[in-house]
């Protein structure tokens, strides 16, 4: 009996650690979860099945570990808001799959993404002939965001996502760092670094919004 009630204890205190892990990631679409989210709760899951059966398993010994991969989130989750290039590292990127209609092939095999994987998320959002596809963008959820021909609402990417230039993007619209430059200039920006976001709107105008500094106001 005993041993009943320490396996539903330590059930109850896992299950509220893993609601608040959940809780610390920010609030999410279960396709918007990162890999490093699902890796960290799948350790956690093996962890604590292990602590719940076996309670010959001091208590500290078992939450220890699980204690370790909630601050590795929580860590690797602030160095993420702050540092694109690690974001990048750990979450990776939306890639280009379809270009004015023609699928982008060597981004698809670096990204092990076939012919199958398209027509079927294609086929998700009613569209079933690759050429109605202006772009297509495998987001980094793994899902295939589709912007078709004809769509009202013109296609555009971030420019500048927290000070870091995206030249991919710039690329794709025929445009440069040097261009971005100047035009930011005109504007009174100075460096891309005082900018959070810019990109087109659907006036085909850029869109600049400056970044915060620490301490609340905004960069200038």
């Amino acid at each position: 009996m005993d041993e009943v009630l320490v396996a539903l204890l330590r059930t109850a205190i896992v299950f509220f650690m893993i609601l608040t892990f959940f809780r610390l990631t920010g609030k999410k679409d279960i396709g918007e979860i990162s890999v490093l989210d699902i890796v960290i709760t799948l350790l956690i899951v093996d962890i604590a099945v292990i602590m719940i059966e076996d309670t010959d398993i001091s208590f500290m010994k078992g939450i220890a570990p699980i204690l370790l991969l909630f601050a590795i989130q929580y860590t690797f989750s602030r160095i993420s808001l702050k540092n694109q290039k690690f974001r990048d590292i750990v979450d990776g990127r939306p890639v280009l799959i379809i270009r004015e209609g023609k699928l982008q092939q060597e981004n698809m095999k670096k990204q092990s993404y076939n012919l199958d994987d398209v027509l079927l998320q294609l086929r998700t959002k009613d569209v079933f002939d690759i050429c109605d596809v202006d772009y297509a963008l495998l987001e980094t959820s793994g899902a295939l965001s589709v912007y078709k021909k004809g769509d009202q609402s013109p296609f555009t990417l971030p420019f500048i996502l927290d000070g870091m230039v995206q030249e991919e993007h710039l690329g794709i619209f025929g445009k440069d760092s040097s261009w971005l430059r100047n035009e930011l200039k005109e504007k009174g920006y100075e460096n891309f670094d005082d900018v959070f976001y810019c990109g087109f709107t659907k006036q085909n105008k850029l869109y600049i919004e400056k970044r915060i500094k620490e301490d609340g106001k905004s960069k200038v």
